[in-house]
Order: C-alpha cells, then structure tokens, then sequence
C-alpha cells in the first residue's frame, strides 16, 4: 500500500514541474512559429527546416501531458521525449560549435525535468 503524498512533495512537484515547464515552453512556441532565431540556429546545426515547427509541437503536447492529471503512461513518454530532447541539443550544440560556458544552462532543465519526474514518482507511490 502507498503512502499518501506528502505537502512538501506535492510542492515540489508542482514548483519543479511549473520551472522545467516554463523553460519548455520558452523554446516550444518560438519553434512552432519557426522564428528567425530559432532558423538560424538549426541551419547552424545542419537540421531540415521543416523540423522545427514538428519538435514545437512535440514539445507543446509533452508539456500538456505533464500539467493535465493522470495519464501515467503518457507522462513517461514525455519526461523521455524531453531527456532525448534536451540531451540531443546539448550534443548538436558540442559537435557544431563545442563547449561554450553558455551551454551550462542547460543544467537548469535537467535538474528540474529530474525533480519532476523524481516527485511525479513518490506522488504515484513507486
């Protein structure tokens, strides 16, 4: 039998999920519009155009799948999406233009994409 949840879980569930959200987010649409910036950073990175607006929107449904209750199965297959995501840009950006101090930032997503689904787990009881 599993333990109810406790608050501080919940918590930081919620303030891990809303951050990596966010963070997600903020790449998501401009993808989605395909813009400008957004262009030039995939024809620096050797990857079809067409790409962008489909990785947007991909990513647009995993950050739902997250937020919206229930759905275990699915949250799964976006935590990984989102692993295989981030971990797929993080190598692009090393192989095309190697390590840059910028890059760093990328630890914020790991780390809060991991709290989250660390706590999606303990609310689940597993």
């Amino acid at each position: 039998m599993s333990q109810p949840t406790s608050k501080r879980d919940n918590i930081i569930f919620w303030v891990s999920t809303g951050l990596f959200s966010a963070f997600i987010l903020s790449g998501a649409i401009p993808n989605i519009m395909s813009t400008p910036e957004w262009v030039e950073i995939f024809e620096q990175l050797g990857y079809p155009l067409y790409m962008l607006p489909v990785i947007g929107t991909a990513k647009l449904l995993g950050i739902i799948a997250l937020l919206v209750p229930g759905y275990p199965r699915i949250k799964e297959w976006a935590y990984a999406g989102f692993f295989f995501d981030l971990s797929g840009a993080v190598y692009s950006g090393l192989v095309v233009g190697g390590f840059n101090p910028l890059m760093l930032i990328m630890l914020f997503p790991y780390i809060t994409g991991g709290l989250s689904y660390v706590y999606h787990h303990k609310r689940l009881g597993k």
